[in-house]
């Protein structure tokens, strides 16, 4: 049972990057801690569990609230102590008082939480207060169970064995909101799909990172080796064709041609106004799309780079656009502020026949049970399910064990750079190690990697 519930605010990385110009200086996550107790035939001693959350730089409308204080005299208004008091004196205290067993009962656990809120979108206590306890009391649960996280949440998403380890996806190359440079798609991916282990795949990745360093180094000087929000850099460039042309450059020179893929994350909806996109939107001279002419600009980078997957390549609502993409579009089509991790909005896509994977961020959704029910209904409609961290990231690693756990194939976790990033990399390739220990089989997803969890 749950006899304690803790918060305090916490700061996340972005905190400290002074370039960081297209959103407000700062922004705050905050820490839960959860101290659960429970009762075996042999009993073990009561444990303390925590979770950490992070936030987002580019949002969409339609995920789960965060609550923000609103004074803008701490943290410019982005402190989150009204969310912590929710949890240690609402959500806390209902949660003790109503028993339950973390071993069994997360999805009434979530229930509660969401009972408790009230509100569709978690935006009476919050999401961020929410979710926390929700992560907290899924390691609980694992700690009861005498088992990895990773294999608790397997068994609550009834996901089959063997354990599939993912292709990390390294954002190494910013844009949009998460850069000071003027390239408008936000991420350009590496995809190391020929690795033999989750190790190799980070080898590769860190890697073609480091060479990619010293090529924006020889072209456009060291000042060009800055790094955005997720680690990855943030050369002085503005189309899409440079990027692709560096990562192409530096995967030729590691050798590692036809072994390494790109992916690339638009997060349109950034640059979407008026029924066109502006890709000049960080620029002063304007550079418009309809979302047929944009589409002609996708094709054309698929059909000269190796790209597997696109995110998000229009905006949260040109449910138009992304139907009609969808019906030719050879590779992964992504949905992230299209989706929001919501089972509705699946279900719309779904009868628009809009995209064919979901991109799976816990904290759009806000507790773990409603996450994982996400990922079901993505499954059994088809398609891929593509794990996510956030650009206001943590170093919790807990996505990890949940990549793990539901056999997505793939996740993108940031750059092989800055700790926060590196902190899920690292636990991946932890669980593999154990996971071997143990005498059970981890497969590599590689190519497979969209279709692996049904294998």
């Amino acid at each position: 049972m749950i006899s304690a519930a803790r918060a305090a605010q916490r700061w996340t990385r972005e905190e400290i990057l002074p370039y960081k110009s297209e959103s407000p200086p700062t922004k705050a996550r905050h820490l839960v801690i959860v101290q659960c107790s429970w009762g075996f035939v042999n009993p073990s001693p009561a444990g303390e569990f925590q979770a950490l959350v992070p936030s987002g730089a580019s949002k969409g409308d339609y995920e789960a609230i965060e609550l923000r204080d609103g004074n803008t005299n701490v943290y410019g208004g982005k402190g989150v102590e009204t969310a912590v008091h929710n949890v240690e004196n609402v959500l806390g205290p209902a949660l003790i008082k109503a028993k339950l067993n973390v071993a069994t009962d997360l999805k009434k656990i979530d229930a509660l939480l969401r009972e408790v809120d009230g509100s569709k979108d978690k935006s009476k206590l919050g999401a961020n207060a929410i979710l926390g306890i929700s992560m907290a009391c899924a390691r609980a649960g694992a700690a009861a169970q005498g088992v990895p996280l990773y294999e608790f949440l397997r068994k609550e998403s009834g996901s089959r064995k063997p354990y599939v380890m993912p292709v990390p996806f390294f954002n190494v190359l910013n844009g949009g909101v998460h850069s000071g440079n003027t390239m408008a798609f936000q991420e350009c991916m590496v995809a190391p799909v020929g690795a033999g282990s989750m190790a190799h795949a980070v080898q590769m990745g860190s890697e073609v990172y480091q060479e990619l360093k010293k090529v924006l180094t020889k072209a456009f000087g060291p000042t060009a080796t800055g790094i955005g929000d997720e680690g990855g850099f943030a050369p002085p460039i503005s189309q899409p064709h440079e990027a692709l042309d560096l990562l192409v450059t530096s995967v030729e020179n590691c050798g590692y041609t036809g072994k390494i893929k790109f992916a690339i994350d638009a997060a349109s909806s950034e640059f979407y106004k008026g029924g066109e996109y502006d890709l000049g939107f960080k620029r002063k001279l304007s550079e418009t799309y309809t979302g047929e002419k944009l589409g002609d600009l996708y094709q054309g980078l698929l059909d000269k780079y190796p790209i597997i997957l696109l995110e998000d390549p229009y905006a949260q609502d040109d449910w138009p656009s992304w139907t009609a993409f969808n019906k030719t579009c050879p590779v992964e089509l992504v949905g992230d502020d299209l989706l929001a991790t919501n089972v509705d909005r699946i279900e719309e896509a779904k009868e628009k026949k809009a995209c064919n994977s979901l991109l799976l961020k816990i904290n759009q959704i806000g507790t773990i049970t409603e996450a994982l029910s996400a990922a079901k209904m993505a499954y059994e409609l088809g398609w891929s399910v593509f794990v996510s961290h956030r650009s206001g990231e943590t170093t919790d690693d807990f996505i990890a064990d949940l990549t793990v756990g539901l056999r997505t194939g793939h996740l993108k976790s940031g750059s092989p750079c800055r700790g926060e990033r590196v902190a899920k990399y690292n636990r991946l390739m932890d669980i593999e190690d154990e996971i071997k220990a143990s005498g059970a089989e981890a497969v590599y997803a590689g190519l497979e990697l969209r279709t692996t969890h049904s294998a």
